[in-house]
């Protein structure tokens, strides 16, 4: 699970939440949590929530919906892992140098992966390398394409909320100014306040719930269109015929230097204690 994301989340709160209610006028902080009850509009809430909500809607009819499977997605943590796809290809190479493409067809059918299943699949088939890159990273393109879309959904519906909380403010604003004719002067300030409060839910929605989840959903694209680009390049190496050891170097130029170091060491470890079993038997 993505703990980051979810204690981030909180702590936003938590922060905004202690802000309010903490009272900073005696030499000892004091929190005061009658303050909170200023900040609750049901008003306010439909204005802005519900608003924003349709318009997401409106705009992304099709996507709106998969908004569970999202969450999912964001949630997931380390879906895709670079050193994985890495080791899982260096393998591959090694039974193809050893038994031929032909013998990769079991290792595709354990993959969990389609678009790793894919990949070995063209090369077991003895189809065209040209072919084979073009269709594989036309698959890159427009997975990336779809992705993106998503995102620019989030992004939509963090540009619509501080927009609805406007609307809010001015809804509250020009109420208050009708009725403000031989009404009591005291009740102003007030009713400013009720007014105002559309403008926070809407900035709150959009850059501690919207923001977020884009730039989360970003990042997962990333990860995975690295870890596909390191298959196209893996699996054109591979039938081509390249050996597993220079393949290892070249993938392992995709990945950040701690990457490189981490799967290194666990190639070691790997192989230590393929020796302790050898050993043993």
């Amino acid at each position: 699970m993505n703990i980051v994301y979810l204690i981030g989340i909180a702590l936003a709160i938590f922060f905004t939440l202690f802000g309010i209610a903490v009272d900073m006028d005696g030499l000892i902080p004091g929190v005061n949590l009658a303050t909170l009850k200023n900040f609750v509009d049901p008003a306010s809430i439909l204005i802005v929530f519900g608003g924003t909500l349709a318009v997401v809607i409106a705009c992304y009819p099709k996507l709106a919906k998969s908004m569970p499977v999202h969450m999912k997605i964001l949630l997931r943590s380390k879906a895709f892992d670079p050193s994985f796809y890495v080791e899982q290809l260096v393998e591959l190479a090694q039974i193809a140098r050893r038994n031929g493409l032909l013998a990769l067809e079991e290792k595709a059918n354990e993959q969990q992966d389609p678009f790793f299943k894919q990949a070995i699949m063209l090369i077991v088939d003895a189809n065209d390398p040209d072919r084979v890159r073009s269709i594989l990273n036309n698959d890159i393109e427009q997975t990336s394409a779809r992705h993106q879309e998503v995102v620019a959904m989030y992004e939509r519906g963090s540009n619509a909320a501080p927009a609805f909380g406007m609307i809010g403010t001015l809804i509250g604003l020009i109420n208050m100014l009708k009725g403000l004719d031989g009404a009591d002067m005291e009740s102003l300030g007030p009713n400013m306040s009720v007014a105002l409060v559309t403008t926070f839910y809407g900035s709150l929605l959009a850059h501690v719930i919207f923001n977020p989840i884009a730039a989360n959903l970003t990042a997962r694209d990333e990860e995975e269109v690295l870890c596909r680009q390191i298959v196209v390049e893996g699996i054109m190496a591979i039938q081509s015929g390249e050996n597993p050891k220079f393949l290892r170097e070249r993938l392992l130029t995709f990945m950040r230097q701690k990457q490189r170091d981490s799967s290194e060491e666990g190639e070691g470890q790997s192989k230590k204690g393929k020796r302790k079993k050898k050993e043993k038997k």
